[in-house]
């Protein structure tokens, strides 16, 4: 079973962090400012590669963007891939500056 707990600091940047029985298995480093939710970088343990790991991290972001009223810059490349591979799941987050 997997679990993903979300951190921010009191700067206002942090991460979704992924773990499943065995520990830590990867982030997604996030920073806030304003309205938008900027995503810098995906990254999951080589080990658990093609397990759909990466999407899950993104299902979290994009539920707590959409919670919380954030628009999200998608900096990191495979968030941005994402955004434009499926515009029609993002378009109410995307902020495509």
């Amino acid at each position: 079973m997997t679990e993903i707990k979300f951190e921010l600091d009191e700067s206002s940047r942090g991460s979704f962090k992924l773990y499943d029985e065995s520990g830590f298995i990867g982030e997604m480093a996030v920073g806030i400012s304003g309205n938008d939710l900027t995503v810098y970088h995906t990254e999951v343990k080589p080990e658990a590669s093609g397990k759909g790991y990466s999407k899950l991290l993104l299902e979290a972001m994009v539920a707590y963007a959409r919670q919380n009223k954030f628009t999200v810059i998608p900096i990191c490349p495979f968030v941005h891939a994402q955004f434009k591979r499926h515009r029609e799941l993002y378009s109410d987050v995307w902020n495509g500056r």
